[in-house]
């Protein structure tokens, strides 16, 4: 299990790197129109609008949680391969059976739980703090 964990690890570093560098919101800033204010701030000021907001703090904290929430999928992710290959290589062991069953269930209900603060942090920082 050591073995893995090392790569998993600059493998997740490096995730979050490139997430950190992206901004989700420039996607829809093609189609922008810049006095609509039910349009979040962050998806107006990407189109090249000039909303005003000069507060660069907010945008830091959104991609700093969603690198964490991002490095915790893949994790969880990795935790269901090492539980399908441990699943393989049981050789039939009722234990190693077990064991490797339950290291799936508890990465699948990781992932659900992962996904879930995903989709509620980001409705919460568009909902709340960009409007």
């Amino acid at each position: 299990m050591k073995k893995y964990f090392k790569p998993a690890l600059i493998l997740a570093f490096t995730i979050l790197g490139f997430s950190a560098a992206f901004n989700p919101a420039t996607a829809f800033a093609e189609e922008t129109d810049c006095n609509d204010t039910s349009i979040p701030e962050i998806v107006r000021e990407s189109a090249g609008c000039d909303v005003g907001n000069t507060d660069q703090f907010q945008p830091v904290i959104v991609k700093i949680l969603n690198g964490i929430i991002g490095i915790c999928g893949l994790i969880a992710v990795v935790y269901i391969v090492i539980g399908g290959i441990n699943y393989m290589t049981s050789s039939g062991d009722a234990g190693k059976i077990k064991k490797a069953r339950d290291t799936i269930l508890y990465a699948v209900i990781g992932l659900i739980v992962v996904a879930l603060a995903f989709a509620l942090v980001n409705f919460v920082i568009v909902k709340v703090i960009y409007n």
